[in-house]
């Protein structure tokens, strides 16, 4: 047991965690790519296959208000879960990605001007970089960055000169899928919305790992991904302020999204269908309520003490070994995606050999090239952790470690 987490009992409920990999326990490290799902959530996507598939609102037999009423359901849990009082903020889609892409195209394309900025971080995901590039190309606004302390914070230092009134819209990640890192968010919507700037967050990595309420924090957008908080895989969506979803132009164009359609032009329905064209992934989400349901049990301080310690235990661990470990080393601030380099030996190297003693990490840029620069190096190896995983397997991933050493003579 870590603080309050049983965790030889939750990894009861995981079957996936029952197999060997090469005749070896498998030691999965990769949870910020992507997390193992508990039987509960499997059993939930099954069930609505078994029993109620349809697909939603557009049948009035009893299956189609079966599953409408269940996708609905899940809507309104995920919007309880992120603190949001109106499910209706709450859209679906894919995840991440899509949802700040949803972003960019619906809203920053249209109130961008030429001299106008965005402002993002240097340790952001590309999926939190490459919409906001595209935006800009298509409206001749600019990009500018908060940089990185030397501790792998960012540094706030600069901030008012960073955001200034060309500030149109503040994009940045609310845990670092490489560093860790957990920025002072509601410092930063405070700060944006003193200049007129939105706050884009991508909650990626913070959602499934700490409590997060989006009217305490006070931000505009949060981006979620299902697939990383126990849930299915294009699971997950976007949390806007009603206000603001309202002014924006829909993303896709279809079925289920529109009011009228005339051959020259067609309405559109409120938020959040404006923003659900054609069949959405209805099994996804509704095992993504299954999801926030075992989450919801199990307590998200628990949840965010557990990682805590784990995490502290792995860096503290990993550098009695000999790895170099970035990013903050107070676990107050960061999460527990730990990258490191080991022993000069390429990550790519060190997870092949690791997979050959049943230990599942993450080797390249974890999508962060810009960040890879900043930090010197072409890659990291990556350890990640979650509810299922225990100290026990830190120090397997370490005796892996050990064993690639000698391997290599490093």
């Amino acid at each position: 047991m870590i603080g309050e987490l049983d965790v030889a009992r939750i990894r009861k409920d995981f079957p996936i965690l029952e197999r060997r990999v090469h005749d070896r326990p498998l030691v999965y490290l990769d949870s910020s790519n992507t997390s193992q799902k508990p039987r509960q959530v499997i059993d939930r996507v099954s069930e609505f296959y078994e029993r109620h598939n349809a697909n939603l609102y557009r049948g009035v037999y009893e299956l189609s208000e079966e599953a409408t009423a269940m996708f609905e359901d899940a809507r309104a849990r995920l919007a309880q879960f992120i603190g949001a009082s109106d499910p209706g903020s709450v859209i679906f889609n894919r995840g991440t990605t899509e949802s700040t892409n949803l972003v960019a195209h619906g809203y920053a394309r249209k109130v961008l001007r030429p001299g106008d900025e965005i402002l993002l971080t240097e340790m952001e995901h590309h999926s939190n970089l490459v919409p906001w590039q595209f935006a800009a190309q298509a409206t001749g606004a600019t990009l500018r960055f908060i940089p990185l302390a030397e501790d792998g914070t960012l540094d706030l230092s600069g901030l008012e000169s960073l955001l200034t009134e060309r500030t149109k819209l503040l994009g940045v990640s609310g845990m670092s899928n490489v560093l860790g890192t957990m920025p002072p968010l509601e410092r930063l919507a405070a700060a944006a919305h003193a200049v007129g700037a939105v706050i884009v967050v991508d909650g990626a990595q913070l959602v499934p790992h700490a409590t997060v309420d989006v009217q305490a924090l006070d931000i505009d957008f949060l981006t979620i991904s299902g697939h990383k908080m126990l849930g299915p895989t294009a699971s997950g969506g976007l949390y806007g302020r009603r206000e603001l979803l309202e002014r924006m132009d829909p993303f896709l164009g279809g079925g289920e999204m529109i009011l009228e359609v005339y051959p020259d032009r067609s309405t559109f329905k409120a938020p959040p269908w404006k923003f659900e064209a054609g069949t959405m992934n209805i099994a996804e989400e509704i095992g993504l309520a299954a999801a926030i349901e075992y989450l919801e049990e199990l307590g998200m301080r628990a949840v965010r003490r557990h990682e805590q310690e784990i995490t502290a235990y792995a860096i503290a661990r990993l550098t009695e070994a000999g790895a170099t470990v970035f990013g903050p080393r107070d676990v107050e601030q960061r999460g527990g995606a730990v990258s490191f380099w080991f022993k000069d030996i390429h990550p790519h190297d060190l997870a092949q050999i690791l997979d050959q003693e049943g230990v599942c990490i993450r080797a390249g840029h974890h999508c962060a090239q810009p960040l890879m620069r900043v930090l010197g190096v072409p890659a990291t190896a990556r350890a990640s952790f979650y509810i299922y995983n225990s100290n026990d397997e830190v120090d397997a991933l370490v005796g892996a470690l050990e064993r690639a050493e000698a391997i290599f003579g490093a």
